[in-house]
Order: structure tokens, then C-alpha cells, then sequence
């Protein structure tokens, strides 16, 4: 009788300790599972912040930056709060305070303190005398839109035009003219998914990337 209250007192203690032991892998499941859904939860807030204040998905509407982008492309545009300091060459997006109705997409010809200066017999873009090599652009630039030249850009302000030169409405429109940095939503960087090639009607997912 001994051997059997024995072989029961080590049962019980043996059965205690697989439910302690239990006990203790649920409590860890359970803690792992909060700590899982607690970095789902923050990373979903850190792209939510991200989007919200840092970075903007924007489409290309119409044509007048071929060839660099397409109709309906689909850019992410680094915010003005994150970039404000606009060089030659940077693809920036404008608010709908221009004259048009809804953003638009252009490339900075020149910033504030600069000349600009077309000859659009030749389709020639001069900046502080000197001729541009526009390597980006769809063709010359032989279309006049109302601006005189050369202008001074003022400061706090840049000019900006399409790469499809004869096909944009631009700086060169006396409706626009040069744009005040503050009408800027800010900095096109990367090509997220690309439009409708406007010839083919096909995407050229190969063109997804960073933005020259």
C-alpha cells in the first residue's frame, strides 16, 4: 500500500508539472502572438505615416512628359517636408493651385536667381547662357507659349517644363509662368508601376525604378 500511495504521490506531482509546463508554453504563445500583432500593428502605422506625410503615390496624367514617363503611370513622390531644396533636372509635382485643374508632373529647368532663355527658331533652352544638353526630351523646343524671354526666375520659385516640349503646358504659359516652391508637392523618386505604352497599349514593367 506504501509503494502504490507512493507511485500516486509521484504520479500527481509528475502531472502537476506537465500542467505548470503547459501553463507556461501557453503563456509563451501567447506572448509571442502579442508581440507578433504589436510589429503588425507599428509597421502598418509606419507605412500609414510614411504615405501620409513622408511619401505620396501620384499619377501621370496626359503625355506631356514623354518619353521619360507615360499616361498613367504611377509615381512615389517624396514630400516637400523631406525635400524642398529643387535642382536642375528633378521631376517635381505640382499642386492644383496652377492654372490647371489636378496635379502635374514637370521637370525643373531652373530655380530662383537663374535666367532662362529659349530660342525657339533653333528649340535651343539656354540657363545663365548656357545651352542645356536635354538628353531627356521627346523633341526640340520650338513652341511659344506667351512668356517673354530671357526671365529671371525669381527666388522661392523654379521654371519648369515637359519633356514633350511641344505637347506641355509649362513655364513658357504666361498662366503659369515660374511656380512658386510652396505649389510643389514634392520630388518625384521612384516609378512604381507603369502606364499604358501610348503606341503598343502595353506596360513596360522593365521601366519600374528609380527616376533619372
Amino acid at each position: 500500500m506504501a509503494v502504490s500511495a507512493s507511485r500516486a504521490y509521484k504520479g500527481a506531482e509528475t502531472m502537476q508539472e506537465k500542467h505548470e509546463i503547459t501553463q507556461e508554453e501557453n503563456r509563451a504563445k501567447g506572448r509571442d502572438f502579442y508581440e507578433w500583432i504589436q510589429a503588425l500593428v507599428y509597421s502598418v502605422l509606419t507605412v500609414v505615416l510614411i504615405f501620409t506625410f513622408g511619401i505620396r503615390l501620384i499619377g501621370v496624367d496626359g503625355h506631356s512628359m514623354l518619353p521619360t514617363l507615360q499616361h498613367g503611370d504611377r509615381l512615389l513622390v517624396l514630400n516637400s517636408m523631406f525635400y524642398n531644396d529643387y535642382q536642375y533636372g528633378d521631376i517635381v509635382v505640382l499642386t492644383r493651385e496652377t492654372f490647371l485643374d489636378e496635379p502635374i508632373v514637370k521637370r525643373v529647368i531652373a530655380t530662383g536667381g537663374q535666367t532662362v532663355d529659349i530660342d525657339f527658331a533653333s528649340g535651343s533652352v539656354y540657363v545663365d547662357g548656357k545651352l542645356l544638353k536635354e538628353d531627356y526630351i521627346n523633341e526640340l523646343t520650338f513652341t511659344e507659349e506667351g512668356m517673354e524671354f530671357p526671365l529671371t526666375v525669381p527666388e522661392g520659385s523654379i521654371f519648369v517644363m515637359g519633356d514633350n516640349r511641344n505637347h506641355s503646358n509649362d513655364s513658357r504659359d504666361s498662366r503659369l509662368g515660374t511656380v512658386d516652391t510652396r505649389f510643389v508637392i514634392g520630388k518625384a523618386v521612384v516609378l512604381a508601376f507603369p502606364g499604358r505604352d501610348s503606341i503598343t497599349e502595353k506596360r513596360e514593367f522593365g521601366r519600374i525604378g528609380v527616376i533619372a
